[in-house]
């Protein structure tokens, strides 16, 4: 990890809120912004962010995402999700992330990550798929 990675930094991302990102429950009517799609937001914003604070072996994973969902965002609305490194403990990373439309705070939460070496992630990976393909 390099320096650069400490607590308190962040980074705010707006993402428009496409078709695809939103889930229609109760018909067109009531098409609004996926609780899985924010989360899937938060984590690929977190990791690609957080690639600039590692070294060039390292990448992160996440551990553990808790969101509350609180308000809807409909379809081609905007929303800005803001990420803060709120601690670190060795490799272990903990984010907060809120989540805000054009109008209203609409999620918040906390993200863990953790900082792995890629080479080593891939043989352990290897490692697991060998002892599936023996059960076979």
């Amino acid at each position: 990890m390099k320096n650069s990675l400490v607590a308190g930094i962040s980074t705010t991302t707006k993402i428009l809120i496409d078709r695809e990102r939103t889930i229609a429950f109760m018909g067109d009517e009531g098409r609004v912004y996926g609780t899985p799609s924010m989360i899937l937001d938060i984590e690929y914003m977190a990791r690609n962010w957080l690639l600039e604070h590692l070294d060039d072996n390292e990448d992160t994973v996440g551990t553990h995402v808790s969101i509350d969902h609180m308000a809807a965002t409909v379809e081609k609305d905007s929303i800005e999700i803001t990420l803060t490194v709120e601690e670190i403990n060795g490799r272990a990373i903990k984010l907060i992330a809120l989540v805000r439309d054009s109008l209203e705070d609409v999620g918040k939460g906390v993200h863990n990550r953790f900082v792995v070496d890629k080479e080593k992630t891939f043989e352990r990976l290897e490692a697991k798929r060998h002892k599936i393909e023996a059960l076979k």
